[in-house]
């Protein structure tokens, strides 16, 4: 047994999951069309990779069968929700019926489903798939991007949903980025 299997291998998944809760994430739909119908599924594990060349990641569950279709269509769209579309997560995140059915979109360049009101969205092709344990790593290659907004995002801490509150100019002069940059 390696030194590193030792390490997690303890590791008690409840435990995890809440420790790992305490770290505020973003709500995001990541859609797809398999040319018959659309698909998607509600996602915590989005985020920016690399500015040269454009790319961006996602991890879904190796279970997923929205998954499997972006899989075979080899292009996806990531919506960003905003802070009121705590229904439209909670759709994306439930199995079962059609979960475009109550809602607006139109296509991405793609054809992949942009979602009415989201903040932004990002339109994918896929790049690469990586196995990490029960779920995989995606890497989407970006080929176009939505307007930016100034709404605020839905966000998802300690195993729920919470808001972000507007931060005061005397406190946004004392973050030590510069402004309005991204951290990439």
């Amino acid at each position: 047994m390696t030194r590193v299997t030792e390490i997690g291998a303890d590791i008690d998944p409840a435990r995890f999951r809440t420790v790992l809760g305490h770290f505020c994430t973003g709500v995001a739909v990541v859609t797809g069309h398999d040319g018959r119908a659309p698909v998607g599924f509600a996602c915590q594990s989005f985020a920016a990779l690399s500015l040269d060349p454009p790319l961006v990641l996602f991890c879904p569950a190796k279970t997923s069968r929205t998954w499997a279709v972006l899989a075979e269509s080899g292009r996806f769209a990531v919506n960003v929700l905003a802070e009121d579309q705590q229904e439209v997560s909670a759709v994306f995140g439930a199995r079962g019926a059609d979960k475009f059915a109550s809602l607006d979109w139109t296509p991405a360049p793609s054809g992949s489903p942009l979602l009415a009101r989201a903040l932004t969205w990002i339109d994918c092709a896929l790049e690469t798939v990586h196995e990490a344990g029960d779920h995989y790593v995606v890497i989407g290659r970006v080929t176009a991007l939505g307007e930016p907004s100034d709404g605020r995002p839905l966000l998802f801490h300690r195993g729920r949903y919470t808001v972000t509150e507007p931060v005061t100019d005397e406190l946004a002069a004392l973050m030590p980025w510069p402004r309005p940059d991204d951290w990439l």
